[in-house]
């Protein structure tokens, strides 16, 4: 067997898996995109060779995880996608698009080609103070919250929120980097290892024992990808639920709306915080919560995740797939607890000429109205 094939074998416990099928039949993109996860596991168990697939397939991967949450013998098959990916960056043979989003990564910090410089200007206008050690925690606000002006609004929303409920609190400002969630989706390992070292390095001497974050993708990859860390990682939902227990939040006005709720895959399947973001929602007063019928475990992908924010895959996306049944619903808002969620919910409802129907807001967003 080649060297490459051995190492998938035992990296990813290829002799374990059974061939059930449990996880191609569970995969949201399996029947748009061809992938296979289970044959792809199957052949290079018993061929010895590592085929690399065609880019959509290859790329049609979000990293979800609903295969790993359904497989039997508690394999993560999506690892062997991120594997593939990983010998096709080092080979060089990636879109430009995840090119260019590695290399600003590297170059600035961050995947969309912004100035590092330029970080903090969703705070303009705000008193965000600066993280000192002092606070009762480092609000890490993320790339596509702090460069993203739709994502800006939401930072914005959770400030005014913080603010609200008089908490201590600060930033990094333009100190903060790329937490590396989706670098590593992208399998450059070599860059997320060394995004590790760094970031680790400037919450240990900024004395960070408390983080809040605003995107799920960055409370994973802080949780589950960077080993024991002298911090707790939470999303920012978890952290309303307390100022919501403990009465430090306390939501007044009225916000006459039905909502439905799109379950992040990050925070959802890869980290069972299902109840946490109904909480919040079911506390603002005038909400009328409405559950979509694949939610929660079943709930489907919007398909941002696992670096699909910088490469498309052709065929309908799932995010319109999950706007129309909102709207059959009769849900006048679909509540996200996701930057990425968000976008590519928007973009669905631009796509599916059902602009006007619906909105997407953050449930954060809701809270703020609410204030």
């Amino acid at each position: 067997m080649e060297a490459s094939a051995q190492d998938f074998i035992g990296e990813y416990k290829l002799l374990e898996c059974i061939q059930c099928g449990v996880c191609t039949g569970g995969c949201p993109v399996s029947m748009k995109s061809g992938l296979n996860i289970r044959m792809m596991m199957r052949e290079i168990k018993f061929s010895g060779k590592v085929e690399i697939p065609p880019e959509d397939t290859l790329w049609s991967c979000t990293t979800c995880s609903t295969c790993e949450a359904r497989c039997p013998k508690e394999l993560t098959p999506f690892d062997v996608i991120i594997g593939m990916r990983g010998i096709t960056v080092e080979e060089g043979r990636i879109a430009p698009t995840i090119r260019d989003a590695l290399e600003s990564v590297f170059k600035h910090g961050n995947p969309w080609d912004r100035a590092r410089a330029k970080r903090s200007e969703w705070a303009e206008g705000l008193d965000v103070p600066s993280f000192t050690g002092e606070e009762d925690f480092l609000y890490y606000v993320g790339c596509t919250p702090a460069y993203d002006p739709r994502g800006q609004e939401v930072a914005r929303a959770l400030v005014k929120t913080f603010d609200a409920a008089d908490v201590s609190f600060g930033t990094l400002g333009n100190d903060e980097s790329c937490c590396g969630d989706s670098v590593y989706s992208m399998g450059e390992k070599g860059l997320f290892e060394l995004l590790v070292e760094d970031n680790l390095e400037i919450f240990e001497n900024s004395k960070i024992s408390q983080m809040v974050t605003t995107s799920p993708h960055c409370f994973n990859a802080f949780k589950n990808r960077y080993g024991k860390t002298s911090f707790e990682p939470r999303h920012y939902t978890e952290y309303i639920v307390e100022l919501l227990d403990s009465e430090k939040l306390n939501l007044g006005k009225k916000v006459d709306k039905a909502v439905t709720f799109q379950d992040p895959c990050f925070l959802g399947k890869q980290n069972s915080i299902y109840d946490e973001p109904r909480k919040v929602l079911e506390s603002i007063p005038g909400v009328n919560f409405i559950e979509l019928d694949r939610s929660r475990e079943r709930s489907l992908c919007c398909e941002g995740g696992g670096g699909r924010m910088w490469i498309d895959v052709p065929g309908e996306r799932l995010a319109e797939k999950r706007v129309r049944d909102a709207v059959e619903l009769g849900a006048e808002v679909i509540a996200t607890a996701c930057p990425f969620c968000t976008s590519t919910l928007e973009d669905a409802i631009l796509t599916s000429g059902l602009e006007g129907s619906i909105q997407i807001l953050d449930i954060i967003e809701l809270v703020s109205q609410a204030l």
